[in-house]
């Protein structure tokens, strides 16, 4: 992950001296429960806890001549004890300590995202809130559709973050799990005690049923949840992207005084930062395949999917973080132009209508099929003269479309024009929006 995409409260977690500690939180957990269950002697066990420590670079020696880090690692804390360093890792392979540690990584970290995410929240919440009636134009295909509120645009963000942090949470119980089962996992050199007694004194699970590493489909529930979580936060992206385009203009990413959009065409205001979300989301996505193919390792253990844990666990993470600050900060100081959204609203000159005076005419008598004919040749000839760059409203401000269908004489045998009329009222739209928000917002 490239330093400008780190944040140090994440950062931290996933450096080599993070990764050595955990592995020693492990390894002193052991120890204690050695202690309890009285095979090892208390004195003994107290000195390891005290004193046990290493060196990041001695543990870099030695493992350039041992080729294993695990060993390395033993050994330098080894160096930092008396006699009482053989009962250091005794009983334990190197998944115990290895997968286990790992588990107290993922663990602070996924504390992290879960913070994140309830920030991201609670700022789309307060902008709901604040934007609950202002009026927007609702796009299918990317065509106007009918009249919304940008509060609701909103709350379907909130509303779709809620399952990310459900999610988040329930993924916390599947990867908070730890071992000490030894090698291939059969517990013929540690009871099920030791396990118990040191995952309880580090607050993680035991694993029910290990072989010799904890099993994978956890770390891929795990990205999954992380690259699902992504893709909605890139959806929000790529909407403010299109609001801020120039010939929609209705949102705009905060732009800073000094700012430059261009080094060429001064005049830019680019959306570099949901831009910036977009690329983000898609090297998370990335995270899922590794950790899919990791979940198939041969027989008890082996170890393909170690090289990739190295790349892909960190760069979730801190990747995730940094995307979720940084959408925090788009969503918080969002500028949203409300008079833009009402002019792209009537930009169509009445046409947002049509459901609205097609499901009147069945209520007057008029079948399915004529209304809906009545309706849409009325607005073809909005789209028509929309095409040749006419004015969408008349000197009244009048839109074309109530022109067109107050002058239509069959339709006027079924609807008055104080019915008609009554057919382009905003108000109609928005009726619902307080029990939308009720139910979004409980």
């Amino acid at each position: 992950m490239v330093e400008r995409y780190a944040r140090p409260e994440m950062t931290e977690k996933w450096t080599q001296q993070a990764r050595y500690d955990a592995w020693l939180e492990v390894e002193k957990a052991a120890v204690k429960a050695w202690a309890k269950l009285g095979k090892i002697p208390q004195e003994d066990a107290d000195k390891i806890v005290k004193n046990a420590k290493f060196s990041v670079e001695r543990i870099e020696e030695i493992e350039a001549v041992t080729r294993h880090d695990l060993i390395a690692f033993n050994t330098s804390v080894s160096e930092s004890l008396g006699e009482e360093s053989r009962w250091f890792h005794y009983g334990m392979t190197s998944s115990d300590a290895v997968d286990t540690g790992v588990a107290l990584q993922m663990k602070a970290s996924l504390k992290i995202i879960i913070k994140d995410a309830e920030m991201l929240m609670e700022s789309i919440k307060k902008r709901a809130i604040e934007h609950k009636m202002t009026l927007m134009v609702g796009r299918s295909h990317g065509i106007h559709g009918e009249p919304i509120t940008f509060g609701l645009t909103l709350a379907v963000w909130y509303d779709e973050m809620a399952r990310h942090l459900k999610n988040l949470n329930e993924t916390m119980e599947v990867i908070a799990v730890g071992q000490i089962s030894g090698a291939m996992g059969n517990f013929a050199h540690a009871p099920l005690e030791l396990e118990e007694y040191a995952m309880e004194e580090l607050g993680l699970k035991p694993e029910a049923c290990s072989n010799q590493v904890i099993h994978r489909d956890r770390y891929a529930r795990l990205a999954t949840t992380l690259a699902l979580m992504a893709s909605s936060i890139e959806k929000f992206a790529v909407q403010i992207r299109h609001l801020q385009r120039t010939e929609v203009y209705e949102c705009e990413e905060f732009f800073a005084k000094g700012q430059k959009g261009s080094s060429a065409m001064p005049h830019k205001r680019n959306p570099i930062l949901t831009e910036n979300i977009t690329g983000l989301a898609r090297i998370i996505r990335t995270c899922v395949t590794p950790a899919m193919e990791n979940v198939a390792l041969w027989h008890e253990r082996d170890i393909s999917h170690s090289s990739t844990e190295r790349f892909w666990l960190p760069d979730a993470f801190i990747t995730t973080n940094f995307m979720m600050h940084r959408m925090n900060n788009v969503i918080a100081n969002l500028t949203v132009m409300p008079e833009n959204m009402m002019k792209n609203l009537n930009l169509t000159g009445g046409l947002v209508f049509s459901q609205r005076v097609l499901l009147e005419l069945p209520l007057a008598g008029v079948s399915r099929e004529d209304a809906y004919r009545i309706v849409q040749r009325n607005a073809m000839k909005v789209w028509e003269e929309i095409q040749q760059g006419k004015s969408s409203t008349n000197d009244k401000g009048e839109s074309l479309y109530l022109q067109y269908l107050l002058a239509d004489d069959e339709l006027r045998e079924s609807l008055s024009e104080e019915q008609i009329r009554e057919c382009f009222n905003f108000d109609y739209y928005t009726k619902n929006v307080d029990a939308i928000f009720k139910r979004v917002f409980k």
